[in-house]
């Protein structure tokens, strides 16, 4: 993928900017940290050059005098919501971040559990939290939240909810992923502070929407495509318009909670230090796309990936029809269709032209390698056997697996592990060329190939595995595939 981004001109002036806002408030900065804090592979597929842990680097320099503190939501863990990068639950990831944030040598003070209302998940969570010695608090839901300032800034509002015990001059708020309470996290602290005569800012370190581009442009809207499960709209921020007449691009929850915030900063300083959600936040991405196009065609291209998600999703009962179409006006806004992905287009040929179910690569160098479904082999392992062997240079008549060992693991498969589709999948095939690697020097070739694949775009005319799929994740090839029933 062409680069469009300086990740290094963006790690300085980021970097600059965040101390810039720190030195702004006094005792305490609460620093709301949006999107992931140090694998945000959506910024880095949307623009590419964007270093998936760009922000965990910047926050090292600030280790010294900061914390964490993890936000999670009581329903995401009640409906075991999965990261789709990952494939893991919220819960499992808020311990998986824990662990890795202690490894890089930052300090994790607490979690905290947001719109809590009494969910047994939750509760459950929370004492495993708790059986690992990490301290948690609760966030309770508020009636009128947003809209109901006086209520929300009350006791029986931000009132009722656990004070976080903090330590550290700079609050780093972060969670798995949107929708999580980050903000009204960041906010419910900034009262309790004032109660004990603490002098508490706040901030935003948010990557999308890019304030300085246009509403309708391709990352912005990639971001729509990202949110669609929380039915994010990307806006043009009002306020920064009427203080400022000038165009800023923001998204619904942020200028829904303004007036809160900034009524908030009234009432403890006189004044708001802010006229405009697009005044809190710090991010400087914009600033640094070097090449426009490329980040334009790179969103767009998520853009489709993130529709066929959605459309899996909808198939298997994980979300509504609204969703799958919130991503159809995302892609008519972007003016994407299906077939703008090459590796569907290729995919979608070949299955008209074999008359059974296919896939398509598209690797580095722009070639797109096909393969079919056959009695030995499913969609994904033949497109991932025909691309090594293309990247080996080796001819495609060329049986990399001798026909003989085919066989017995489909014996294996039918006959004792109760499968009925004697078919070999990723796994299952590339298990079956390593053993053949060892006395076949086109088949050690061939897997010696498989790094090549990182990055690389394919489709499936076909549903596909949970095994398939976290093959292919794995070796970083971003897989799309039809939405049909099992």
């Amino acid at each position: 993928m062409k680069i469009g981004f300086d990740n290094d001109k963006y790690l300085k002036m980021q970097s600059s900017h965040i101390k810039e806002r720190i030195a702004q408030f006094g005792d305490k900065l609460y620093l709301e940290f949006g999107g992931k804090l140090f694998d945000d592979y959506h910024a880095s597929r949307v623009l590419p050059g964007f270093a998936p842990d760009s922000k965990l680097q910047m926050l090292l320099q600030l280790k010294d005098q900061a914390e964490v503190v993890i936000a999670i939501s009581a329903s995401d863990i009640e409906r075991n919501k999965v990261r789709g990068d990952l494939g893991i639950t919220y819960d499992n990831d808020v311990i998986r971040l824990i662990e890795v944030y202690r490894e890089k040598g930052l300090y994790v003070g607490s979690v905290v559990i947001t719109q809590y209302d009494g969910q047994k998940a939750a509760d459950v969570f929370k004492t495993r939290l708790e059986n690992r010695n990490i301290n948690v608090y609760l966030h309770y839901l508020i009636d009128g939240y947003p809209t109901n300032t006086k209520r929300i800034i009350s006791s029986e509002g931000f009132g009722k909810n656990d004070y976080i015990e903090t330590t550290k001059p700079l609050v780093v708020v972060t969670a798995p992923g949107p929708g999580s309470g980050k903000m009204a996290t960041c906010l419910s602290q900034l009262y309790h502070e004032h109660i004990r005569g603490v002098k508490a800012g706040y901030a935003k370190f948010e990557t999308f929407p890019i304030w300085n581009l246009s509403l309708n442009h391709p990352v912005n809207l990639a971001y729509e495509a990202a949110t669609a499960d929380l039915n994010d709209v990307n806006m043009i921020d009002p306020f920064h318009l009427e203080a400022y007449n000038k165009v800023t691009v923001n998204y619904n929850r942020d200028i829904e909670i303004f007036p809160v915030l900034k009524n908030m900063f009234e009432e403890i300083y006189g004044t708001s230090p802010y006229n405009s959600p697009t005044d809190m936040g710090v991010n400087m991405a914009g600033l640094c796309i070097s090449d426009d196009e490329a980040c334009r065609e790179a969103s767009r291209q998520e853009i489709i990936r993130r529709y066929y998600n959605t459309m899996n999703r909808y198939v298997r009962e994980e979300c509504s029809i609204d969703e799958v179409n919130k991503q159809e006006l995302v892609m008519n806004q972007a003016k994407v269709v299906v077939e703008d992905r090459k590796c569907v287009a290729a995919a979608n040929q070949k299955a008209k032209e074999a008359g059974c179910f296919a896939g398509a690569i598209e690797l580095e160098d722009g070639t797109i390698i096909t393969g079919r479904t056959s009695d030995f082999m499913g969609s994904c392992s033949a497109i991932l056997i025909n691309a090594l062997k293309y990247l080996a240079n080796i001819d495609d008549d060329t049986l990399l697996i001798s026909p003989s060992a085919f066989g017995p693991i489909q014996h294996l498969k039918t006959e004792y592990l109760g499968s009925i589709n004697p078919r070999l999948h990723s796994d299952e095939i590339l298990i079956a060329l390593s053993l053949s690697a060892v006395d076949n020097n086109e088949a050690k070739l061939a897997l010696q190939q498989l790094p090549k694949l990182n990055g690389t775009q394919a489709h499936i005319t076909s549903s596909i595995g949970p095994m398939d799929a976290k093959v292919f994740s794995s070796l970083g090839i971003q897989i799309t595939y039809n939405a049909k029933k099992q």
